[in-house]
């Protein structure tokens, strides 16, 4: 699978899914490390915050019971387990004179003591500040607070322990971000394939088609999911085509076959008449055959057209609200004659004002083709009936007849163009009633079912959907 890229280069689209799969998940990792080493930063310089004004509330309190002398053996202690180059101590009177201080000497760019007052912000008990010292890689926490009303105790410590810990986190995500680069490099390749999987299974089985081999389809995995239904449709659509080439060389061969015979006929006609001496009666008589050869074969052709038109849709164009009773009515009594020339009986039964959305021409070509079949194969003395009712908002037409029937392996292959059944051929006809009354039917969203037993007779049901108007 490719994507165009200019006129000559093309990118699969396997690459390009995969680039994206990585670079989001490099972005999204990215974004929650970073979201991450923040929420740490901001979590480790809270809590040595708060250690100092811990540290600075208990120094207040020795100070209170104890005095400077307290300090000096506190300061001591914690100098010499921590380090004089990691913590310091400074007590400042009210005169900015420094009461008590540990060696500053490792604490470069220390306000002086001067500045002391002025650090801590009116209304406030005490501030923190962060400074970086001359000299020292790592910056330092400094806490000004009061102990008393003129005394100031200053504090501070090396953030070093706090510097090293990030700046390993930050090395961690360094070292980590090209590993998930990879990782998701291999992850999204590996989706990707298995994604377009279905997609290269049916560009295979179209390029087997394009090459000749209608029998290919794309194996179905059974999951439903996409990919799955794309196959479906791509076989239903394979299976469609195969059956609408089948159709086109079978009737191919119908109309070669059907048109064949008439047009022999037709030159048979013509050859007789340039060979034989022919009276003006006897031309006549050729002419008229002549004539009724081409009705035949005019006939025929328009009966396909009319059912390629009613596939295609055609149809729908000239729809409108009909009152269907009106209209099977008004057939009944035209094909009342016919019967009684033949005598036959015939029966109708219409419920009144059925309604259907439809074409009245097209309709009434349904209705007459049915009662022409149905007339045409009843012999003399037969009974054809015709019963048209509603049921379940559909419109139902039952015609049925006493004649020759339909053998039970013929019902399958009485709708297809030009096929005659056994019987039925001996009897004048083209074979494309049945295909022009399904085509109309299925062009107004209906259908029609036979039931048949040969000698005993055959029964046609035409379903139409009811039009209910909107309210």
């Amino acid at each position: 699978m490719y994507l165009k890229l200019g006129h000559d280069k093309a990118i699969p689209v396997a690459l390009r899914l995969t680039l994206w799969y990585a670079g989001i998940f490099t972005l999204s990792s990215l974004i929650a490390f970073t979201t991450f080493y923040l929420f740490i930063a901001k979590t480790i310089h809270a809590h040595t915050d708060a250690d100092l004004i811990e540290d600075i509330e208990e120094l207040g309190l020795i100070f209170e019971q104890g005095g400077v002398n307290s300090l000096y053996h506190e300061f001591n202690d914690d100098v010499i387990s921590v380090g004089a180059d990691k913590v310091f101590f400074r007590i400042i009177a009210a005169d900015s004179t420094v009461l008590l201080s540990t060696d500053m000497s490792d604490w470069p760019g220390i306000p002086p003591a001067t500045d002391a007052h002025s650090l801590i912000p009116e209304n406030k008990s005490y501030s923190l500040m962060t400074l970086s010292l001359y000299g020292q890689p790592h910056p330092a926490r400094i806490v000004t607070a009061f102990i008393n009303d003129n005394t100031i105790l200053q504090f501070g410590e090396s953030l070093q322990y706090n510097s090293e810990f990030l700046k390993l986190f930050r090395t961690i995500i360094l070292i980590t971000l090209p590993l998930i680069i990879v990782f998701s490099c291999f992850i999204g390749w590996f989706m990707s394939r298995k994604a377009l999987q279905g997609v290269r299974e049916v560009t295979i089985a179209a390029i087997d088609i394009t090459n000749g081999n209608l029998h290919r389809r794309v194996p179905e995995s059974g999951r439903g999911d996409e990919i799955d239904i794309l196959a479906k449709s791509f076989n239903t659509m394979l299976n469609r085509i195969q059956h609408l080439i089948l159709g086109m060389h079978e009737m191919t061969d119908n109309i070669a076959h059907d048109l064949r015979s008439p047009l022999a006929r037709i030159r048979g006609i013509a050859e007789s008449s340039l060979l034989d001496k022919l009276d003006m009666d006897e031309l006549k008589l050729v002419s008229g055959n002549t004539i009724e050869e081409c009705d035949r074969l005019l006939h025929m052709i328009n009966t396909m057209l009319d059912i390629t038109e009613s596939e295609a849709g055609v149809v729908k164009r000239g729809m409108a609200s009909i009152n269907i009773s009106n209209l099977v009515n008004e057939a009944c009594e035209l094909f009342q004659a016919l019967a009684k020339e033949k005598e036959i009986q015939f029966n109708w039964r219409i419920v009144e004002a059925a309604t259907v959305y439809g074409s009245v021409q097209h309709l009434q070509r349904l209705i007459g083709n049915l009662l022409d079949n149905a007339m045409k194969y009843t012999n003399k003395g037969g009974t054809v009936s015709l019963n048209l009712y509603l049921k379940n908002n559909d419109v139902l037409i039952d015609i049925s007849d006493t004649g020759i029937g339909i053998a039970e392996g013929d019902l399958a292959q009485v709708f297809k163009r030009f096929y005659r059944c056994g019987p039925s051929q001996t009897i004048s006809g083209t074979g494309l009633g049945l295909s022009l009354a399904l085509a109309i039917a299925h062009a107004h969203q209906g259908d029609i079912s036979i039931v048949s037993k040969p000698q005993h007779g055959t029964t046609v049901t035409v379903r139409i959907p009811a039009f209910i108007p909107p309210r």
